[in-house]
């Protein structure tokens, strides 16, 4: 009868252990996604920016089209992304059609005395910077849940569960791990 009472303990012990594991898994996956909502809502700040950066350049280097072709269409990939793995590569082209877009701004001394493309300059800058740090958290939430998932005895409940790694947002070139500098 004793023996009864104790393996009903244990197991009641063992059904709060893996409903806690169950939550912060559950808990953990919502920070992710909260995290990635942060990346969101800064790369929507950006993607509003870079038309205006675009048509200020525009009116000083009309026979640049291409550049601007070029940014236009890395700007709607990256909008259009719906994985992180998408939105990786599409912010990595992204950034290339950027810097080429800057290379061009570089050559006209007027463009960069502009009191709009600095200004516009300037808050690209901030939004990069909020970009930066949404993609820390990001990655560290994502980290905390990965962990978790990858854990003993919580990787049987996730298991179970199906709940699944998240993905890291990286770079993917050693060349886009350098800050890009950029003068005007």
């Amino acid at each position: 009868m004793m023996i009864t009472y104790v393996l009903i303990g244990l197991v009641i012990l063992f059904a709060f252990y893996g409903v806690g594991i169950y939550n912060r898994l559950v808990k953990l996956s919502t920070l992710v996604d909260e995290a990635w909502s942060g990346i969101d809502v800064q790369l929507k700040k950006r993607y509003d920016l870079i038309p205006n950066l675009v048509e200020t350049v525009k009116g000083y280097a009309s026979h640049e089209k291409e550049t601007f072709e070029n940014v236009t269409k890395a700007r709607s990939q990256a909008q259009n992304a719906t994985t992180v793995e998408g939105q990786q590569t599409a912010e990595n082209q992204l950034n290339r059609a950027l810097i080429n877009l800057y290379a061009v701004a570089e050559q006209y001394p007027e463009l960069k005395a502009n009191e709009n493309f600095l200004s516009l300059q300037n808050e690209l800058s901030d939004i990069e910077s909020g970009i930066e740090k949404s993609r820390r958290y990001y990655n560290g939430t994502t980290r905390d849940y990965n962990i978790l998932i990858d854990q003993f005895p919580s990787n049987i409940i996730a298991g179970m569960t199906k709940f699944t790694k998240a993905a890291f947002f990286e770079i993917d070139t050693e060349a886009e791990r350098q800050n890009p500098q950029v003068k005007f």
